[in-house]
């Protein structure tokens, strides 16, 4: 990037390198012209790994009928504290239920190894009807995540244990 600045012309060199799961980043600003002889260099730093990554449920649970399979299937996305997807994640993410109004249990398999920076769940069921049932998610080196509240309604049609 070029700035020109009076007679003189500033230069702003950026440098990314992305090793991993370390993202390194580092600028330095180089000053010409007679009021800015000399250089000057500023560092920005972010370090990735180590929990810095975040799980986001990037489809939530819907309400469903006790014993179903939830669907569309729960998704969760691994994340960089950036918000990007983290397709070199390899930890199991985890879901469990959070909030259990009554003391359902959470069906199917509930251990994933994430492709692409995703855990499809697509077995997941709670066997009893309640109102206000979450999920959460864990992975070691992650940040855990809860989900949007969701309904289970009663095989029979009843409405759901409050």
């Amino acid at each position: 990037m070029n700035i020109a600045r009076g007679s003189g012309v500033h230069i702003l060199m950026m440098r990314l390198i992305y090793l991993g799961v370390a993202l390194v980043a580092a600028g330095s600003v180089a000053c010409a012209g007679p009021e800015l002889a000399g250089n000057r260099g500023i560092a920005i730093g972010h370090t990735g790994g180590g929990g810095s990554d975040v799980l986001v449920f990037r489809v939530q649970p819907s309400n469903v009928t006790a014993g179903n399979v939830m669907t569309p299937a729960v998704q969760v996305q691994v994340q960089d504290t950036l918000g990007n997807p983290d397709t070199s994640f390899t930890a199991s993410v985890t879901v469990a239920i959070g909030t259990n109004p009554v003391g359902g249990t959470l069906g199917g398999t509930k251990s994933v190894a994430p492709v692409n920076g995703i855990a499809l769940f697509g077995d997941l069921s709670v066997n009893k009807a309640g109102t206000g049932y979450t999920l959460t998610a864990t992975a070691p080196g992650a940040t855990g995540a809860t989900s949007a509240a969701f309904d289970v309604i009663s095989a029979t049609g009843s409405a759901p244990a409050r």
